[in-house]
């Protein structure tokens, strides 16, 4: 009976393969690894693919293209800063524009703040259309200036006629109370939004947070006079 064992055809295999415990958790996790570690191994290889091909792609790509997209964003802000729009928005055939590295850059911090830029360009020439699709395309997300984006897609949607949407990306760009500049800013112009829409109880709310929340601030100057041509005249 002893050896009946080993002379029966695949009686070794079968003995090796079951020499773990299963009611012992190590054995357990042998034996369970032992059956499957091609596919585990497959998983794990897949991981570490992943997990270098994102390091690789931070470190060799993106790295050296933020580098390349915030030297060459410098010249498109020379141009917007001295108000040359179009040379901004195109380059001079020489240095790329905004809409250029905002597409070759896109990804990178340098690009999306070149499609801020963009939006602001367009605005300032009255392209409201244009303006609204770059600055919808902008992630301000964790950006200092993403009230600013904010506001200024409120503007282009006011010169569009889209009184709707202009009043709820004033709301956004209003929403840092800390903010003692852009926000009495964009609730100036969120009254004015209201009243367009013909709220005036609204336009009326906003006005007086400027004057009682910001007091110092430039907008609040004029605020009793908005609010007396409101009717307001407490």
């Amino acid at each position: 009976m002893a050896n009946s064992a080993r002379t029966q055809p695949g009686a070794e295999r079968t003995t090796a393969s079951s020499s773990y415990d299963e009611s012992n958790p190590l054995d357990s996790v042998q034996g369970f690894y032992e059956k499957n570690k091609k596919p585990i191994s497959t998983i794990t290889t897949v991981i570490l693919v992943a997990v270098l091909g994102y390091f690789g792609y931070t470190k060799l790509y993106k790295g050296p293209a933020e580098e390349k997209a915030a030297t060459a964003l410098s010249f498109p802000q020379m141009a917007f800063e001295s108000d040359s729009l179009n040379i901004a928005l195109n380059g001079d055939g020489k240095n790329p524009g905004f809409i250029k590295i905002a597409k070759k850059y896109d990804g990178t911090a340098s690009g999306n703040l070149a499609t801020y830029y963009e939006g602001l360009c367009y605005l300032k020439m009255g392209d409201a259309k244009n303006a609204i699709t770059a600055l919808k395309a902008f992630d301000g997300k964790g950006t200092m200036i993403g009230s600013l984006a904010a506001g200024a897609l409120g503007e282009a949607y006011m010169e569009s006629g889209d009184n709707a949407n202009a009043i709820e990306s004033f709301k956004k760009a209003t929403t840092d109370k800390n903010d003692l500049v852009a926000t009495p800013m964009y609730l100036y112009q969120l009254g004015l939004a209201y009243e367009a829409a013909n709220n005036n109880n609204d336009a009326k709310a906003a006005f007086m947070r400027i004057r009682d929340e910001y007091p110092k601030s430039i907008q609040a100057r004029d605020m009793d006079k908005e609010l007396a041509r409101l009717g307001e005249l407490n």
